[in-house]
């Protein structure tokens, strides 16, 4: 579960919250001359970026706000959050290909950045949680 930092009311859970899509997709400039192709790729085509992503979200069940992250797709770790009309924050590269993740503690809210994986499937029963920053075998770029 993801701790979300409001800009207006604090950490919440995630339930509190909506996910939005896509951040910073920009209204076309003159919708009426566009073809139903370029409708249907305003509406509907994506990034689906490994790393870090901006995404909009909505405080549903607070103060009913909306508001920017970036967050890493691959940990979850929530970089940044800044307000809706806000240039995206130059704050980290974008994550390496290489299937490794950082561990480290988030800076931007509280918690960890990474969920646990011990007891699940992936880590071994017999053995302590690894400390190894490395994708399990078997996973895909």
């Amino acid at each position: 579960m993801l701790l979300i930092s409001c800009p207006n009311c604090g950490s919440r859970d995630e339930t509190e919250f909506h996910y939005g899509g896509q951040a910073h997709v920009a209204y076309p400039e003159n919708p009426n001359e566009l073809n139903d192709r370029e409708w249907a790729e305003f509406l509907f085509y994506r990034d689906n970026t490994k790393g870090a992503f901006a995404e909009r979200w909505l405080h549903s069940t607070g103060c009913r706000q909306w508001f920017n992250m970036l967050r890493d797709t691959v940990t979850y770790e929530i970089q940044a959050i800044y307000p809706m009309g806000a240039p995206r924050p130059d704050k980290a590269a974008p994550a390496p290909e290489s299937g490794t993740a950082s561990t480290a503690p988030d800076s931007t809210t509280t918690g960890t950045a990474a969920p646990s994986i011990s007891g699940t499937s992936i880590a071994p029963a017999d053995s302590a949680p690894s400390t190894s920053t490395t994708a399990p075998k078997g996973a895909t770029k």
